[in-house]
């Protein structure tokens, strides 16, 4: 039986990538359109009912607020969306992982291609919004650059997650649970379009559990021009969460496809 992990994760991860270039057109557009259409709809939108928000002390424009936050949910649903539908789809109906299991290739090599697949789609779509919202001039340079690195561990942290669920859901309809028990409740509260100091204690709590949070507050505090305490808690908190993440979805996923 093949184990172990060795570089051939990347042939996996250029299959994926070959495929994203025949349809880069299409995949270009979200991340390019998404945060001009959240920074009109909330920024401008709001900003005749909203002066600002008291973040970390400071009364901050709230477009300047939530720009991050719109670059950790492109993150976020990157990662997961392709580590979810995109690699159950590769997995169940297209049979790509019982042909990649015929060759060399091993569940662990197959498992991590995927999900460093899923974490590049993060960084890409974050190069994207980068761009954008550096138009409107709401991040602070060169500090937001390391927006980048981050982009790629939050996706690699929520791929993780995402297959996960994959190894355990059996119908492709399944995948509505996750999304509607825990992707929504973070993009609703993880300190996206408000602070989270706003919430109740005890849902401050929950909200801090969450990696949604944490990768927020990480990307808020580069665009801000500065890594201070909270951004390093955050950074810890998504170095462990891939710790434990990334071993188990290759667990779950290896059970799934060695039967």
């Amino acid at each position: 039986m093949k184990e172990g992990l060795s570089r051939r994760f990347i042939s996996v991860w250029r299959r994926n990538l070959t495929v994203y270039r025949e349809s880069w057109k299409v995949n270009f557009l979200p991340p390019l359109l998404e945060p001009l259409f959240y920074l009109l709809a909330f920024g401008v939108g709001f900003s005749g009912l909203i002066n600002g928000v008291r973040y970390d002390g400071v009364d901050v424009p709230y477009p300047r607020f939530i720009a991050p936050a719109l670059i950790a949910i492109n993150i976020m649903n990157n990662a997961f969306f392709e580590n979810t539908y995109g690699s159950f789809v590769r997995m169940y109906y297209q049979k790509t992982f019982d042909a990649m299991m015929a060759t060399p290739l091993n569940a662990e090599e197959i498992i991590t291609g995927e999900i460093v697949w899923g974490a590049t789609k993060s960084l890409i779509g974050t190069l994207i919004m980068l761009a954008v919202i550096s138009v409107f001039g709401l991040v602070n340079y060169p500090m937001a650059l390391l927006i980048v690195p981050a982009a790629f561990l939050g996706g690699f942290a929520f791929g993780s997650l995402a297959m996960i669920f994959t190894g355990m859901v059996r119908t492709i309809e399944l995948f509505n649970l996750p999304i509607f028990l825990f992707i929504t409740p973070m993009f609703l509260f993880g300190g996206t379009f408000f602070p989270t100091a706003n919430l109740p204690l005890w849902a401050q709590q929950v909200a801090w559990i969450l990696p949604l949070t944490h990768l927020v507050d990480l990307s808020r505090e580069l665009a801000f021009g500065r890594f201070g305490g909270e951004a390093l808690v955050a950074l810890c908190y998504l170095v462990v969460f891939c710790a434990v993440t990334y071993p188990l979805a290759i667990y779950v996923m290896r059970r799934r496809l060695i039967k």
